[in-house]
């Protein structure tokens, strides 16, 4: 038996969530099966984790016979394009997400054989709150409470630990013994006990309501890392030649902003997208950029969102780039020595549709671990 609690990781991409989870030393989670249907993704996976077992193909073509042992936690980072703000909202109905009821499927049976994990994690766009006007959050929660879970959810934005705005749902369920180490508050707190999150947990079913746990983490320390400590230097990348005609696309507002960051002379950096904006009736390409020291939300290149572009202002001039894989991993707070794709392309998509790693290392070390402790500890 493995000396630390065991993880079963979907939906795994190039294993980001795993890297979190696995912390230090004994201070951490040893993945022992880990699945996704992307062949680039998995590629990129058994080139970093090369130890792990892995399963390529759809999740609803496993079987619990595929799945080794008793894990301690499973951890579900299911596709969000149907429930993302960004998609068509087609909810956990349409195909991508309904991907989400074929690892729910394969938790039931390993229920049946005694095999159930005693926590779960379901990793989200925080649209899941929202999506089918609630339906789909009630629906995740209620198949998590029918099966004897106490459940409950955080949202934590990777800007607490890591120069980018990326905020996600946490949906986490806990049964018997884990329940007794896991940290609780009687009441939501924040930060992760959000607005929003507060408004769906309002809206769920009373049952739900009844077995819901308001999880509590440790406030992180204020982070001191800004977007410009994460690039490249200057020398070392390509300058777009038509940085200028890009710039054009700003809207007054974001054309101001550029304007003041090149006229304060200082060296300001900033992260712009290209969005489309209706206007008067008419759709058109808007540059949005901002200069808070944060980079926009990691998106995949063939998503809703064009690929990020990273603007810096100095020697009164503005020029423009786009954003390179290694650096958008930075913000993952993925190590060094991680592997990419050798497309730039691949390896943004992987980064972008992938958890931040500080992210789920504070969540292991604040919640998962203590629960699953006091679990080995009764056991």
């Amino acid at each position: 038996m493995s000396i630390r609690p065991t993880v079963f990781e979907f939906f795994a991409g190039g294993g980001l969530a795993g890297i979190g989870l696995s912390g230090t030393g004994l201070s951490g989670l040893d993945t022992v099966f880990a699945n996704d249907m992307d062949p680039a993704k998995g590629r990129a996976f058994v080139a970093n984790h090369p130890d792990i077992p892995f399963r390529l193909g759809d999740v609803w073509s496993l079987t619990p016979a595929d799945l080794p042992g008793v894990p301690d936690l499973a951890w579900a980072s299911s596709p969000c394009q149907d429930v993302s703000l960004a998609g068509a909202r087609g909810g956990l109905e349409a195909g991508r997400s309904g991907a989400f009821w074929g690892f729910w499927r394969l938790i039931q049976g390993l229920a049946d054989q005694d095999r159930a994990p005693r926590v779960i994690v379901l990793e989200n766009v925080i649209g899941l709150l929202t999506s089918g006007d609630g339906r789909d959050f009630a629906a995740v929660c209620a198949a998590m409470v029918q099966a004897g879970y106490r459940v409950g959810a955080l949202e934590m934005d990777a800007a607490h630990w890591l120069p980018q705005s990326r905020p996600r749902l946490f949906v986490v369920a806990m049964r018997d013994a884990a329940l007794d180490g896991a940290p609780q508050a009687s009441a939501p707190t924040g930060p992760f006990h959000s607005p929003r999150l507060m408004a769906a947990h309002a809206r769920l079913p009373q049952a739900v309501r009844d077995a819901w746990a308001w999880w509590s983490l440790p406030v992180p320390p204020r982070r001191n890392l800004d977007l410009a400590a994460l690039l490249e230097p200057d020398t070392a990348v390509d300058w777009l030649d038509d940085g200028d005609a890009v710039l054009a696309l700003a809207a007054p507002l974001h054309r101001a902003r550029i304007e003041a960051a090149v006229a304060s002379g200082r060296r300001m950096v900033g992260a712009a997208y290209r969005r489309v904006r209706t206007e008067k009736g008419v759709k058109v390409q808007r540059l949005e950029i901002r200069f808070d020291g944060l980079a926009g939300c990691l998106r995949t290149p063939a998503g809703g969102s064009s690929r990020q572009y990273v603007v810096v202002c100095d020697d009164g001039r503005a020029r423009v780039r786009r954003l390179t894989g290694r650096e958008a991993a930075r913000l993952m707070g993925v190590p060094h020595d991680y592997r990419l794709p050798s497309s730039e392309s691949a390896a943004l998509k992987l980064m972008g549709d992938a958890v931040a790693v500080p992210v789920v290392r504070a969540l292991t070390e604040g919640l998962l671990l203590p629960g699953l402790t006091a679990h080995r500890a009764a056991a």
